[in-house]
């Protein structure tokens, strides 16, 4: 979508569309207080009311609630609305007349994001005959503001379709995203920027490393696993320490022997969410160019059942040299970011953040509302939160607690990949992966409840793209520190 900035009045706009925010007990503008369905005009939050001015042809209000409620997540949903409605009118070109906020970056920022994310459609399988038309898109967005709004809507704009392209892998059905399709989407996105590099490595390769997890969760599948690792030297000396970004990339999963109900089965190809969540926030840290040094590693393989699929009670050796009782193997997504993990922080990575959609007890215990995160790093744990905040890509931190170490422990081996007890299982799965990261500053996002079907007007059902504007903004955070 093309994104601009314009100093112009609200009566001038060419726009197709004009969307103006309207607060509670507040009047319109001047230039729509007489046009006809200004009567239908209301503050409430949500409430649309499509006017016809003139001058703006077509001009829409959306309610933004009380004023003291106005915030960047209630104008992520109004333009979210309005992005919608501009494509059932047929509107190609929107514009935004900018509400006063007290922090008008964060306004601009919202209202773009909102709209990109808001007109979202996945179609790539859809014939688009005549009796399937594509729906109308918005296809420019016009913020009607000053110039020195320009920089934070671009920001917005990579970000935002950032998303949108990590919600096009969570989407693409998993014969067609595998790993090695993953792996070529880290290739596109080195060979698209100079600072950034890729390097893939293969099943071979994972097992002469001794990459157990990796290499157990991949023996019962027709695809072949992939380990990818990105770069990206955007900080030079001095930059501060390397952030690692790690992302759980099974682009199938099953359960394995464990085998999972059918009922639902087919929302499975998402579980490969926190892959793209990462590729798709180097994409975009890239594009911004951000002042930091990092690494990113994406374990990608599928989890099927087979004669050569890992069995409940088998021992696999992960990367580390910690031996692991497999002792259900939907269980696991721990077993290959475990080896991700170790080899992001043998590469460099000074700090690490993890993301996964790891567990079904996150959705019992937040819902779709709020990712959980883990820690053993209060301040990276505090940076992840503040990034949530800003991006409204809310998280809830969870404790780590000596208690959850102890029920990870192995009968047979070091650990087990499943506690004995079926409680906190959010949390002695994050206390499984700390294991992993020798003392590292690192957090865990687990994303089970926020990568599908949110409900918000800006995601909707289906794929959300959860974590690529919050890892975007702690990169800029940390960047900035």
């Amino acid at each position: 979508m093309n994104v601009e900035v314009a100093e112009t009045e609200l009566g001038q706009s060419a726009a197709d569309l004009v969307a103006v925010g309207l607060c509670e007990d507040e009047s319109l503008p001047a230039e729509l207080a007489e046009a006809p369905g200004a009567a239908d005009a209301r503050g409430d939050f949500e409430r649309l009311a499509l006017l016809h001015p003139g001058a703006p042809t077509r001009a829409l209000v959306v309610g933004l609630g009380p004023r003291a409620e106005l915030d960047p997540e209630r104008l992520r949903v109004a333009a979210a609305l309005a992005a919608k409605e501009a494509g059932r009118l047929e509107a190609s070109a929107l514009a935004w007349a900018l509400p006063a906020a007290e922090d008008e970056a964060a306004a601009a920022e919202a209202v773009v994001t909102g709209t990109i994310l808001g007109d979202y459609r996945f179609d790539r399988f859809r014939g688009g005959g005549p009796d399937d038309p594509p729906p109308p898109r918005v296809e420019s967005l016009t913020l009607l503001g000053p110039a020195r709004l320009a920089a934070a809507a671009e920001a917005a704009r990579v970000c935002a379709e950032a998303q949108n392209r990590a919600r096009d892998l969570q989407s693409t059905p998993a014969n067609f995203a595998t790993p090695a399709f993953l792996a070529a989407r880290a290739e596109e996105i080195a060979a698209a920027a100079d600072e950034v590099t890729a390097e893939v490595l293969g099943p071979a390769e994972i097992v002469a490393k001794g990459m157990g997890g990796l290499a157990s969760v991949s023996g019962g599948g027709g695809a072949e696993p992939r380990l990818i690792v990105l770069r990206y030297a955007g900080g030079g000396a001095g930059s501060g320490p390397t952030l690692g970004l790690v992302g759980k990339g099974v682009t199938f999963d099953t359960g394995g022997i464990s085998l999972k109900p059918g009922a639902g089965m087919q929302e499975m190809k998402m579980d490969m969410s926190g892959a793209a969540a990462v590729l798709e926030a180097v994409a975009a840290i890239a594009a911004l160019r951000l002042p930091l040094d990092l690494i990113a590693v994406v374990p990608a393989t599928e989890n099927m059942p087979s004669g050569t699929a890992t069995k409940p009670g088998d021992v696999i050796t992960q990367y580390d040299g910690t031996t692991v009782e497999v002792n259900n193997t939907d269980a696991e997504g721990r077993l290959i970011l475990a080896d991700a993990l170790t080899y992001a922080v043998e590469l460099g990575a000074e700090r690490v953040v993890d993301i996964a959609t790891l567990t079904g007890a996150v959705v019992m215990a937040l819902g779709s509302s709020y990712a959980a995160v883990i820690a053993n790093d209060d301040d990276l744990a505090g940076a992840v939160e503040a990034a949530g905040m800003r991006s409204g890509e809310l998280v809830w931190r969870l404790p780590l607690h000596p208690e959850y170490r102890k029920l990870m422990k192995g009968t047979v081996a070091d650990l087990s990949n499943l506690a004995a007890k079926r409680e906190a299982g959010t949390a002695t799965a994050g206390a499984f992966l700390e294991e992993f990261v020798d003392g590292t500053p690192w957090a865990h996002l687990d994303i089970a409840g926020t990568a599908w079907d949110v409900g918000r007007a800006y995601n909707g059902k289906g794929a959300s793209g959860f974590g690529v504007r919050l890892l975007v903004d702690l990169a800029r955070q940390l960047s900035a520190d």
